[in-house]
């Protein structure tokens, strides 16, 4: 990537594509008549996140919090309009009105609390299971070693079972198309269907690296608190979960920053692989919504001034 060249992260919504900047976040989506609309949320400053966005280990935790509440209402908006035709449009209008600020609100909550319980699940499922295995695997390392086999296979599954779904498959060919955007605009090319179609639907930066980063360091972190007893162990994941989330969150930086070093770069291969579960190759219509919704939010950040700082899951 060009130095100083802005850093821009985004998301797969229904039927569209979601970016955001330093200043704003935008969606494209296409519509049921084949047109295309968007939604547009200005950043407001929060001195809290503000703060804790320059601290490592805990900007992680920050950006996580603000990626899934401003992501929450991008897929709400995505969610309820895709398959709605435009002349229906006003009715909806009138329905979310009277209580448009409470509803914002309620679904950024949502989409907090939606993450931490998965991640709730996704931490504690693996250390039940493991611990069926203690009279075979009694050691803490086994234990540990296990648990993080459990939670990877869980994760994988998850993964392929939901991209069977006719919805999903297309929400994770339009996170292809996302990449591709963000790949183009990178390397500098122009944002033409045909140039972004060339780029790779994989990046360093996306979220689906991060969730596999948080197994491989649970293996490391779990290593330093005991497995025995069981409700020891359930507090002790519980606990860590913040813990986990940082370091994770700096491994993903390390890795997107050592990308272009030949000895270093493998260190994001994991993450990549990951990728190929999570993105599809799009279709020319779905670069085209990518393309547009990025167009846009270029506009709108020109106006201000650009980017990111260079901590943004995409």
């Amino acid at each position: 990537m060009s130095q100083g060249k802005p850093v821009y992260g985004g998301q797969a919504v229904v039927e569209g594509v979601m970016f955001g900047g330093k200043k704003n976040t935008v969606t494209a989506i296409r519509r049921k008549d084949g047109s295309i609309d968007y939604y547009h949320i200005p950043r407001k400053p929060n001195k809290l996140l503000s703060s804790l966005k320059k601290v490592p280990f805990l900007r992680g935790i920050a950006a996580i919090i603000d990626a899934s509440a401003t992501g929450s209402k991008h897929l709400n908006f995505s969610s309820e309009r895709y398959d709605l035709d435009p002349s229906e449009d006003e009715q909806l209008v009138q329905e979310v009105a009277p209580s448009k600020l409470g509803i914002i609100f309620s679904v950024a909550v949502i989409g907090v609390l939606s993450f931490l319980f998965s991640k709730f699940l996704f931490t504690l499922i693996p250390v039940f299971l493991a611990n069926l295995t203690r009279p075979i695997f009694s050691s803490d390392f086994a234990q540990i070693f296990i648990e993080s086999v459990f939670k990877l296979f869980l994760l994988l599954l998850y993964i392929y079972f939901v991209s069977l779904t006719p919805i999903i498959k297309r929400v994770f060919q339009y996170h292809g198309a996302e990449h591709k955007v963000i790949n183009a605009y990178e390397n500098g090319a122009e944002l033409t269907i045909e140039n972004v179609q060339t780029q790779s639907r994989l990046h360093y930066r996306c979220g689906s690296s991060f969730i596999l980063f948080t197994v491989i360091v649970g293996f490391f972190v779990y290593m330093l608190v005991p497995t025995d007893p069981l409700w020891v162990r359930v507090v002790n994941r519980l606990a860590l979960i913040p813990v986990v989330l940082g370091i994770s969150f700096e491994v993903l930086q390390l890795t997107n920053k050592a990308r272009h070093i030949p000895v270093l770069k493998w260190l994001g291969y994991p993450g990549l692989w990951l990728q190929l579960l999570t993105t599809k190759e799009p279709k020319d219509d779905q670069v085209e919504v990518a393309i547009l919704s990025f167009n846009r939010l270029l506009e709108l950040e020109n106006e201000k001034k650009t980017g990111l700082d260079g901590e943004k899951i995409v």
